[in-house]
C-alpha cells in the first residue's frame, strides 16, 4: 500500500510554522504526525506539499494510492477505514477531509477536482484533528497520553536511579536516558524521556512531559505539564504546557507557557512570554492566513516562534505573539505581537535581516551540531525571504 500525506489548505493555518514544513512535519505529543501515522501503517510515507517545500520530501505513486489529511490523529478504527476505500473514494467527517484513494493516473495530477469527483463515504468514527497552530499545545496533553501508549507498548523501561523522588508510575527511560536527583511527578500525566535525553539535577517535572533523542533539562528546571521537548532540544527555567519541535534552545532561567517553539531557534537568557492578559479577555492571535488577528477562544495563549528565530536576554513577549522564520529580536521593552520573518530588531523598531546575514547565522547554527545546510534549504529560504517581503514594511 502506498500511503501520502498531502497539505490541503489548512497548511494555511499553521503558517509560519509551515513555511519551513508540512504539517505532517508539525509534532504534537511524543511524535510528529507523520511519525503517528508511520506507527499505525508500519511503513514510511511519503509527502505531497507546494512546490517549494516539495524537493525537501519524496513523492511516489502505485496502483492504489491512500492521500491522508495530515491534520487528523490517527487511530486503529481510521486505518481500518482507509484501507477499506476503493479508488476514487474520499473518506470524510462532515465536510473535513480525512483521506481519498486514487488510482496512480488521478494521483499523478492530484488537485481538488480529483477529490470532488470521488465518491464521498462518511466515517463512523470521531475525529481530533488540529485545526489551528493553539491547538498544537491545547492537545498536547491528550497527545502525550496517546503516544505514550502507543511507543512504550510491550516495552520495558530503564531503570530509575533512586537519587530521584518518584511519584506514580508512568515514567519511561529510553536506553541511554539520564535522570538524578529529581523529581518525577507521573500522577498528572505521563513521562517519556528518549534516548540519550538528560534531566540534569534539581528538576522538577510534573507530567505530562515527552524528551526526544538528546533532549535535555537544564540543572533545577522546573517542567509543568503538558510539554514536549523535541530531539535536540535543551531547555532550562520554567516551563508550562509548551511544544519545542527540535534543536531549539532555551537554557537558562525565564518563563515559556502556551507557547509553540520551531526547530534551531535560541531564547535567551531571562526572557519570557505572556500567557494571561491583565485584563483576562480571550487572547487574539496573528493569522498570515487571514492577514488580521483573529480569536482563539483560549484566556492563556503565548507565544509562536517559527523555525531559526532568536531573541537576546531579558526579551518579552506579549500574550499571543507571533514570530516567523529567521527574525533576530532584542532590546528592552515589548516588541510587537506580529514579528514577520527576516526581521531584525525589538521594541524600538526592526529592519530587515538580510538573507546572506540570515544564512551565515543558520549555517554557524548548523555548525555546531556538525550540520550542513542542504541546497534545497538554501533555495527554500531564498523563496521565503522573497515571499513574505511585503510583510516587512516598517
Amino acid at each position: 500500500m502506498n500511503y501520502i500525506l498531502v497539505d490541503l489548505k489548512e497548511r494555511e493555518n499553521f503558517l509560519p510554522l509551515t513555511y519551513t514544513r508540512s504539517i505532517g512535519d508539525i509534532r504534537c505529543g511524543i511524535l510528529t504526525m507523520r511519525e503517528k501515522w508511520e506507527h499505525y501503517v508500519q511503513q514510511s510515507i511519503h509527502t505531497l506539499t507546494v512546490d517549494y517545500l516539495q524537493p525537501l520530501y519524496s513523492k511516489e505513486f502505485k496502483a492504489q494510492n491512500y492521500f491522508i489529511n495530515p491534520t487528523i490523529f490517527p487511530t486503529i478504527y481510521l486505518l481500518q477505514e482507509i484501507t477499506a476505500m476503493a479508488s476514487g473514494t474520499v473518506l470524510k467527517s462532515g465536510d473535513i477531509i480525512i483521506a481519498a484513494c486514487l488510482n496512480e493516473s488521478d494521483a499523478q495530477q492530484y488537485d481538488d477536482s480529483k477529490i470532488a469527483n470521488c465518491k464521498v463515504v462518511q466515517s463512523q468514527y470521531q475525529i481530533t484533528q488540529l485545526k489551528n497552530m493553539w491547538d498544537i499545545f491545547s492537545l498536547n496533553d491528550m497527545a502525550i497520553k496517546d503516544d505514550f501508549d502507543l511507543i512504550t507498548l510491550n516495552k520495558s523501561s530503564q531503570p530509575i536511579s533512586k537519587t530521584n523522588t518518584v511519584i506514580g508510575t508512568q515514567v519511561f527511560l529510553e536506553p541511554g536516558a539520564k535522570v538524578e536527583a529529581s523529581i518525577l511527578n507521573s500522577s498528572t500525566g505521563p513521562i517519556y524521556i528518549g534516548k540519550n535525553a538528560e534531566i540534569m539535577e534539581g528538576s522538577i517535572v510534573r507530567g505530562a512531559l515527552a524528551m526526544g533523542e538528546g533532549a535535555q533539562l537544564k540543572l533545577g528546571t522546573k517542567i509543568y505539564g503538558a510539554t514536549t521537548l523535541g530531539p535536540g532540544c535543551k531547555v532550562g527555567g520554567e516551563v508550562n504546557n509548551s511544544v519545542f519541535f527540535a534543536n531549539s534552545s532555551k537554557a537558562h532561567d525565564g518563563f515559556i507557557g502556551n507557547s509553540v517553539i520551531g526547530e534551531w531557534c535560541n531564547i535567551g537568557a531571562d526572557s519570557n512570554n505572556s500567557n494571561l492578559k491583565n485584563n483576562y479577555e480571550e487572547v487574539k492571535l496573528w493569522s498570515e492566513a487571514k492577514s488580521t488577528f483573529v480569536k482563539t477562544g483560549l484566556q492563556f495563549c503565548g507565544l509562536i516562534l517559527a523555525d531559526h528565530s532568536k531573541c537576546g536576554i531579558n526579551t518579552m513577549f506579549n500574550t499571543g505573539t507571533v514570530v516567523g522564520v529567521s527574525a533576530n529580536i532584542f532590546g528592552a521593552g515589548f516588541p510587537r505581537n506580529f514579528i514577520p520573518s527576516f526581521s531584525w530588531g525589538g521594541a524600538s523598531g526592526f529592519t530587515e535581516y538580510k538573507i546572506d546575514k540570515a544564512l551565515q547565522t543558520m549555517k554557524l547554527v548548523y555548525a555546531r551540531r556538525n550540520k550542513e545546510l542542504s541546497e534545497a534549504e538554501l533555495n527554500l529560504f531564498h523563496h521565503l525571504y522573497q515571499l513574505t517581503q511585503t510583510q516587512r514594511n516598517f
